[in-house]
């Protein structure tokens, strides 16, 4: 007994030293946090008291900001939806199977990260347009792409994407594939199998990159603006240029409101999805646990 108390506790200390300078690397870390993250939004929050409830409602309630964060919400919600399932189907066919040019193709989604957003925004609005090319065969059908809405969810979709297949990979990885034999075994087709034993695994990370890909086609500036159009007549301004075309203004109050709603609006998302997680999870390891007895 003794002795395994002395084990016990040159283990508790060798797992300690195995990270030296814990306090000060705290102490980096919430320097970090605090220049990156919490010192700008507190300035938007102190700012924003300046400014009476009046006043703030009269600044988010002109039409160009209603427009713009309609189509922002409302097209970053779609593309967020196509990439959960042509990320899904990406990340399987990474997993599943072997083929030519495999390592290429995982490789290449990294490109919207790589990518400058103001490059990826050009590129895509010139191979979109009517004379580009991929958009001169829409434009044969009377389909315009570019300075539409539907060019801005492509733009989304591209930035949006890695975010899915990097949250599923890893999880259809180390997915057992014993459970998909047992469900063969006991009788169950293709489609119940994977709704019934894998959906339930890969829910939790898909939702995670359904946020992460949503948070980010709504604050998405670089890529969306030049196939956009910015057109207020078009409704195809979306939130964030409304915010620089503010700025540029020297509107100082009127950036300030649109962001703090724009925060408060993705604090909020992101909550709801964090709490679907939650509830997924613990439902997920209820089951496993019922299971197991």
């Amino acid at each position: 007994m003794l002795l395994k108390l002395k084990k016990s506790f040159f283990a508790k200390k060798s797992a300690k030293a195995t990270i030296p300078g814990f306090n000060l690397s705290l102490g980096i870390t919430l320097a970090m946090l605090s220049v990156l993250v919490l010192i700008p939004l507190v300035s938007i929050l102190i700012y924003s008291f300046k400014l009476s409830p009046s006043q703030f409602w009269k600044l988010i309630s002109q039409k160009s900001v209603v427009y713009a964060l309609f189509t922002s919400i409302s097209l970053s919600f779609l593309a967020a939806v196509v990439n959960c399932i042509f990320g899904l189907i990406l990340a399987w066919v990474l997993v599943k199977y072997d083929f030519f040019g495999k390592r290429f193709l995982d490789g290449l989604l990294e490109l919207p990260f790589a990518l400058p957003t103001a490059v990826a925004g050009i590129t895509l609005a010139k191979m979109y347009s009517d004379t580009g090319m991929v958009g001169k065969y829409f434009a044969k059908f009377g389909i315009k792409i570019s300075y539409t809405h539907i060019g801005i969810v492509i733009a989304l979709i591209f930035v949006g994407i890695p975010f899915v297949v990097r949250s599923v990979q890893p999880i259809l990885e180390k997915l057992d594939g014993q459970y998909e034999e047992a469900a063969y075994i006991l009788g169950a087709n293709k489609a119940t199998t994977f709704f019934k034993v894998i959906f339930p695994e890969i829910k939790p990370a898909l939702l995670t990159g359904f946020g992460l890909a949503f948070s980010r086609g709504i604050g998405e500036y670089g890529s969306v603006i030049y196939i956009s159009g910015n057109s207020f007549k078009e409704h195809t301004q979306v939130i964030s240029y409304v915010i620089m075309q503010k700025l540029n203004y020297v509107d100082y109050p009127s950036a300030t409101a649109i962001a703090l709603l724009m925060l408060v609006i993705s604090f909020v998302l992101l909550f709801l999805i964090n709490m679907v997680q939650m509830k997924q999870f613990k439902r997920t390891n209820n089951i496993k646990v019922k299971s197991k007895k």
